[in-house]
């Protein structure tokens, strides 16, 4: 039987639709942490910045701290708070199921969402293993064929200098790629004191900054280039191999929590250092790593081509560096693209031009693209499949680094 703030979002619901107002889609999430923060500022935005074609209402969040996910709900604007994510899913006011668990959980989510008819957006990486990402992806695709989507949250892509690199790339402004390069640092595990989160734990984390961050940068190249990764060389390193376990739950990256109980086993590499060959020929390298003392969220994209290069840091992420290299060579050189004119990427929705955007501002347009994707039943993107194709390349990198960076193929 449904409770009463289920009852009052249904009436909610039907209330706008007789009125002439979008059908809602209500969404379900799975973990309030720092990711479920970062979606329930997407979802409660969304819908008021741009014109969709269907409303997002926060119908529930769900939490194993009955206190804690309440607190969250009411936080963050969710109307119910469940405590099981299967009651979740079972709930006939979600029809989107956004997961934002630890990694070890996403399968088992996802699958069970899809197979009840809900939409499925999973944040990244994919699962914890190849396997657990081609469970994933044949039961997406089972799904798709019942008319479900399922996307992966890289929200990265969705910056609107990323996105307008893609475009300049796609119309062939670089020609022939030669070169591209990627790094994301940061140091909050430079203190050999922080304790031992899940995200040092590879039951719960399946990798370290190589899933974490090197994932990140792994879809943005493949993303940017518009091609796959065929092969890796790579080196890992756990740098610290024993660290404080926290006697209390911890608070997201802060590592906050209660006091030392012990020492426990780092079992996730802290850096993943690893070059590539994409489909074309091009060269690629990649360093992830959460030890670069004074980076605090230092991603930087740069790519390479017989007719130019495109260059981002996401620390000034509203602007893209471009060099087109057929202009006379007395006048060439980088410039900087200020990336919030109307017609660039998702920006129809926001500012007058040059009023910046952030970091919250990729889970605003996550939301829009998905909504726009079950609205008119196209494939979203990234998807489950191409999840997979992320999840392939980390296992290469994790198969080359045993290895000692013997070049290792990626299946496609």
């Amino acid at each position: 039987m449904a409770g009463k703030e289920e009852t009052e979002t249904g009436a909610r619901a039907e209330a706008g639709t007789a009125s002439g107002a979008p059908p809602t889609l209500g969404v379900g999430m799975v973990g309030y942490a720092f990711m479920g923060a970062a979606h329930s500022q997407g979802w409660r935005t969304a819908g008021r910045v741009f014109d969709l074609p269907a409303r997002p209402v926060l119908a529930a969040v769900c939490g194993r701290d009955r206190t804690a996910v309440r607190a969250a709900a009411d936080q963050h604007g969710w109307a119910a708070a469940e405590t099981d994510w299967r009651a979740l899913i079972a709930r006939d006011d979600v029809q989107i199921v956004d997961i934002c668990t630890p990694g070890d959980s996403h399968a088992e989510i996802a699958v069970a969402a899809l197979e009840a008819g809900k939409h499925v957006l999973c944040e990244k990486p994919l699962a914890n293993s190849v396997a657990e990402a081609e469970t994933m992806t044949a039961a997406a695709a089972r799904a798709r064929a019942r008319g479900q989507v399922a996307m992966v949250g890289f929200n990265y892509r969705r910056v609107p200098a990323m996105m307008y690199a893609r475009r300049l790339i796609a119309e062939g402004r670089l020609g022939a790629l030669r070169h591209v390069r990627v790094t994301y640092l940061q140091d909050w595990l430079v203190d050999p004191e922080f304790p031992l989160t899940w995200r040092l734990q590879r039951q719960h984390a399946g990798s370290g900054a190589l899933g974490d961050l090197g994932a990140h940068i792994v879809d943005l190249a493949q993303f940017l280039a518009g091609e796959p990764l065929v092969g890796v060389s790579a080196l890992t390193e756990t740098f610290v191999r024993s660290r404080p376990l926290p006697a209390g739950a911890t608070a997201g990256l802060s590592g906050a929590g209660g006091a030392e109980a012990g020492r426990g086993e780092v079992t996730v590499d802290d850096a993943a250092l690893f070059t590539g060959r994409l489909a074309s020929g091009a060269l690629a390298s990649f360093e992830a790593t959460r030890t670069a003392a004074g980076r605090k969220n230092a991603l930087r994209v740069e790519l390479n081509g017989e007719r130019g290069s495109l260059a981002f840091d996401l620390e000034r992420l509203n602007e893209l560096s471009f060099h087109d290299h057929t202009e006379p060579a007395v006048t060439a050189g980088f410039r900087r693209i200020l990336v919030t004119e109307p017609g660039h990427p998702y920006l129809e929705g926001w500012w007058p031009p040059g009023h910046a955007l952030g970091y919250e501002h990729t889970f605003v347009h996550q939301a829009r693209d998905l909504v726009h994707a079950i609205a008119t039943g196209t494939d979203p993107q990234p998807s489950f499949a191409d999840g997979l194709q992320v999840q392939r390349v980390l296992a290469a990198v994790e198969e080359s680094a045993e290895k000692n960076a013997v070049y290792t193929p990626v299946p496609l």
